[in-house]
């Protein structure tokens, strides 16, 4: 179904576990090559790297702060020097970074999430767009950049993640303005918007709070990153998705429906 993958250049950001490794592997499955990132090197991106090696060679890890504009530029630099241009990104990096309800958020926190959310996937954008848009005219297909939203970016968020949720909404927003301005050049944005998948993201919920969660969802429990692999390899491919842009894509078992 997902032929037209095949030697496509793919950037997954934040892709060192999580919904971010499954839809690398999903795509290194598919015969693309495949680029993650993470901050640094450590044990979870060794292990992701291990991961993608035992299916393709054609794959590499870019470390990076991407809350920061010139690790966001840096890092398209460095894809592009090792692949050649890109031609889908997905733009995965991000985090709650910590629960804070109104009165205990200040400027720090407040920088904190936004430039770890919103920031990283703007720049990162920004700095590929150009070579998103020479791959799209090369090729004449469509070329893909794929935000990460979140349920939480229509419910306002659990206890304490006003600003994530916010942070994501924002993203379920900022990509209508792209579309209007750059559909024209061949670039189509979408989002993925995953429910409650079980994650480190939701570690710290012991079983009581996973059974409540369970009760808000339709289909009975959390979802698997894997579950959400499937609709990034969908939105990346022309051949299935090419007159698809501006959506946001809920994955989400039934939790929410809009």
């Amino acid at each position: 179904m997902f032929d037209d993958l095949k030697d496509k250049r793919i950037l997954v950001t934040g892709a060192s576990q999580g919904i971010g490794l499954a839809a690398a592997l999903a795509f290194a499955r598919s015969g693309a090559r495949v680029g993650i990132t993470s901050r640094s090197l450590d044990d979870n991106a060794l292990r992701a790297m291990s991961h993608l090696r035992a299916i393709s060679g054609d794959v590499e890890h870019f470390p990076g702060d991407l809350s920061q504009t010139p690790a966001c530029e840096q890092l398209i630099e460095r894809f592009v020097a090792r692949f050649g241009g890109i031609d889908v990104l997905v733009n995965n990096a991000g985090g709650l970074v910590g629960r804070k309800q109104l009165p205990e958020i200040d400027d720090e926190f407040f920088s904190h999430v936004i430039d770890l959310n919103g920031r990283s996937a703007l720049m990162v954008t920004k700095y590929a767009l150009p070579y998103l848009i020479a791959s799209a005219k090369g090729s004449g297909a469509t070329t893909s950049v794929i935000l990460v939203g979140s349920i939480a970016g229509y419910t306002g968020g659990g206890p304490g993640a006003s600003l994530y949720a916010a942070s994501k909404a924002w993203l379920h927003a900022v990509q209508k303005n792209w579309v209007n301005a750059h559909t024209r050049d061949g670039v189509r944005f979408n989002v993925v918007a995953p429910g409650t998948v079980d994650t480190a993201f939701h570690a710290d919920k012991n079983e009581t709070a996973r059974a409540g969660i369970n009760a808000t969802i339709p289909m009975g429990r959390f979802a698997t990153s894997e579950e959400m692999a499937p609709t990034f390899l969908f939105l990346a491919s022309h051949a299935c998705s090419g007159y698809i842009t501006g959506q946001v894509i809920n994955v989400n078992g039934g939790q929410y429906m809009p």
